[in-house]
């Protein structure tokens, strides 16, 4: 934490990046440092997430990286989220994202699932919020990290079932108006 605190602008901004992909997060939190606590810096990001728009939140999920989920319960629950996964994909033009609170694979699994089936009946713009939330709570967990914070997870970040085996990635594009193009695709 008294790391960030000293650093200068530009290296905070970095840092801070690292957390969370909007440049003008990164800045809003870096410009009130120096915080005293990990709760006010906590706090300072809560407040700066909760004024993105909808294009610093496009720009934030196009930093994101996605972690594969384990490699364990077997070829169906790995075919069902990958099935959900391409829908949720599809409707939104996006990544799932899901911050996860439990470290055991099997109830990580269990919980994606749940979330992506729960999450496929949104609307887009219930999805917008809850997406907003889970990149909330990931970027909290990246800044406890970041701050050296005792008891801070071990990992954070969004989970996504990995690519069927033999699939290549599809390149997608920000169009700057709050959507992600697929080129070859209407």
């Amino acid at each position: 934490m008294r790391e960030l605190n000293r650093a200068p602008s530009v290296a905070a901004e970095a840092a801070l990046r690292g957390c969370c992909g909007s440049h003008r997060w990164a800045r809003r939190v870096a410009a009130h440092r120096p915080y005293p606590t990990v709760d006010a810096l906590l706090a300072a990001a809560d407040e700066a997430a909760y004024d993105l728009t909808s294009g610093d939140l496009a720009e934030a999920l196009a930093g994101e990286t996605t972690t594969p989920l384990p490699d364990r319960g077997g070829l169906t629950v790995h075919t069902a989220l990958r099935a959900a996964y391409a829908a949720y994909e599809a409707k939104f033009g996006h990544s799932f994202l899901i911050a996860l609170d439990v470290s055991d694979p099997a109830a990580a699994l269990d919980q994606t699932l749940a979330s992506l089936r729960e999450r496929l009946g949104h609307d887009e713009d219930e999805e917008t919020v809850v997406t907003a939330e889970q990149l909330r709570r990931i970027w909290r967990a990246r800044l406890l990290r970041l701050a050296g914070a005792a008891g801070s997870p071990d990992r954070a970040g969004s989970i996504t079932p990995g690519l069927p085996r033999g699939t290549e990635p599809t390149s997608r594009r920000y169009d700057g108006r709050g959507r992600w193009t697929v080129p070859g695709r209407a």
